[in-house]
């Protein structure tokens, strides 16, 4: 039956079948050969002018790092391009999703002349989170010095069949490459929760994801360009230039016009931006990063986790959840979360209930059902909600709006837009050990998509990574119980005294009506 449905999809009229290979070991990439090889990264990370800088702190020992938060959006957009200025050898881009819109087209134009410059750019991207040949960026892979790739693509490149196609393969296109990392001159990473796209980058947007990343410096970093290694040799991660679109030498032109267009047209913007990225250079090689020193682990789903059989994923235990699950267990005194779409299943809610009771106290930042992009997650979140308030732990939910800043102790701010919705991923355990990365505490992380950590003890980072969760428990609701109901208590800027709700606030009859409906939605699948 499904042959039948394939060769139907293949043969409908006027549509055509431009299909692409989804396997490397497909006989039309025998003659593929890399533009960018191992010869390619045979130089000493250490010696990178990106390292110098920090050759003092680093030369501490073997395997020391350093980490920076990332706060906010533009800060998280000026150091990807100030690092991208400051490359000499190589840079990796993954990314779940690549939006092609302003922000991006300006970020891949960095990456450009750092090419022009003779630096080694490879860049993977996941097919349906960028619907990836029809971006910008896939062009890019038409210049000597740079080589885009597509990880788990469907075959049919049709618009109008392209979703069709899940269904013949559901257990495959189902799992995404969640993973985001952006290494440069394998001696420093940025990893956190941003994909690639204005929404990611800039407050103004209408609709903003409240997010953080860390950059880290060091011996951390080699494990994350192995992390990339292992999904850019992957048999599913296809060559751009068999994309149709992407060979496309018009479109290459017409893209290169766009930059040139972007700079005549806003030169007076482009001076401050360039302004910007220089003064972040300047922090930077002047020492003023703020980076905390300790020791860390990087951590990835192996990109076969998309292959694995359904069973075999519903009963997978990676390094990631198994690592998880070990400092939960060590943890003896606190734990402070932000996870922007938070289902901890009936075995995770079993286990924080005991910690709770054993002393451990759980403070929790997830998003309202105002903020949430997935009301699907916030209806399974509800079920366990009443009983983790119960239990004693503190439970927060984002508010849809918000004027206040991240606190005063942050030189940079982090406002929410008029819709802002938390994406943060982050833990910290004890005030001492902080778990950043692209992995959401729920079924979808745990069991389907691929997805990527930092682990990194250090009290000093995770003091600053903990009062940040702190400072959006400001700007968020406190959920209560009052008669085993859920109460909402908070206060928005220039409130005289706290607003009560005894419903989700900011919410209409209708988005919660569409929560409800949306609750026959199996959990593993949300």
């Amino acid at each position: 039956m499904l042959k039948k449905m394939s060769m139907f999809f293949c043969t409908l009229p006027l549509i055509g079948c431009t299909t692409v290979p989804t396997s490397m070991h497909d006989e039309r990439l025998a003659d593929y050969k890399p533009k960018i090889t191992e010869t390619d990264f045979n130089y000493n990370p250490m010696s990178t002018p990106i390292a110098q800088y920090y050759k003092t702190e680093l030369a501490r020992g073997d395997d020391i790092s350093g980490a920076t938060l990332i706060d906010d959006g533009l800060s998280a957009f000026v150091v990807r391009a100030a690092f991208a200025r400051m490359a000499t050898k190589t840079i990796d881009l993954q990314t779940y999703i690549y939006s092609n819109d302003f922000s991006s087209k300006v970020l891949i134009g960095e990456l450009k002349r750092a090419a022009d410059r003779g630096v080694k750019v490879r860049i993977l991207l996941d097919d349906y989170g960028t619907k990836s040949d029809i971006v910008d960026v896939m062009l890019l892979n038409q210049h000597p010095n740079i080589e885009v790739k597509v990880f788990n693509p469907v075959a049919n490149r049709s618009r109008l069949l392209y979703y069709p196609q899940f269904l013949l393969d559901f257990n495959r296109l189902n799992s995404r490459m969640h993973n985001k990392l952006f290494i440069v001159d394998n001696v420093a990473y940025i990893t956190g929760g941003r994909n690639v796209g204005s929404n990611y980058f800039y407050p103004e947007t209408a609709s903003n994801f409240s997010d953080t990343d860390v950059l880290f410096i060091g011996d951390m970093t080699k494990y994350a360009t192995a992390s990339f290694d292992d999904y850019w040799n992957y048999h599913l991660s296809i060559p751009a230039s068999v994309f149709p679109k992407a060979k496309s030498a018009r479109a290459l032109k017409k893209l290169e016009r766009k930059f040139a267009e972007l700079e005549r047209d806003s030169a007076t913007q482009a001076a401050q931006y360039n302004k910007i990225i220089s003064l972040a250079q300047d922090e930077y090689k002047n020492k003023k990063f703020d980076f905390s020193w300790g020791h860390g682990k990087f951590l990835a789903d192996p990109p076969s986790k998309v292959e694995m059989s359904m069973t075999d994923k519903e009963n997978y235990r990676g390094d990631i959840i198994q690592a998880l699950q070990h400092l939960w267990d060590k943890t003896t005194d606190s734990v402070y979360m932000s996870a922007a779409y938070f289902v901890p299943g009936q075995g995770g809610l079993e286990h924080m209930m005991h910690e709770e009771k054993s002393g451990v106290h759980l403070t929790i930042v997830t998003n309202s059902l105002a903020s949430t992009n997935a009301p699907t997650v916030y209806a399974k979140w509800e079920k366990y909600r009443k009983k983790l308030i119960e239990s004693g732990a503190d439970v927060y939910e984002f508010m849809l709006s918000a004027e206040n800043l991240r606190g005063k102790e942050h030189d940079r701010e982090r406002k929410q837009s008029s819709f802002s919705v938390l994406h943060s991923k982050t833990i910290v355990f004890d005030d001492n050990i902080s778990w950043i990365g692209s992995f959401n505490l729920d079924p979808r992380s745990a069991y389907y998509n691929t997805e990527n950590v930092a682990i990194f003890e250090s009290k000093d980072f995770a003091d600053k990574l903990r009062n940040m969760i702190i400072n959006d428990t400001k700007t968020s609701w406190r959920v209560t119980l009052q008669d085993g109901e859920p109460v909402w208590t908070g206060s928005r800027p220039g409130d005289i005294k706290p607003r009560v709700y005894y419903h989700s606030p900011d919410t209409s009859v209708f988005r919660r009506l569409w929560k409800i409906i949306t609750n026959i939605v199996p959990e593993k699948f949300v």
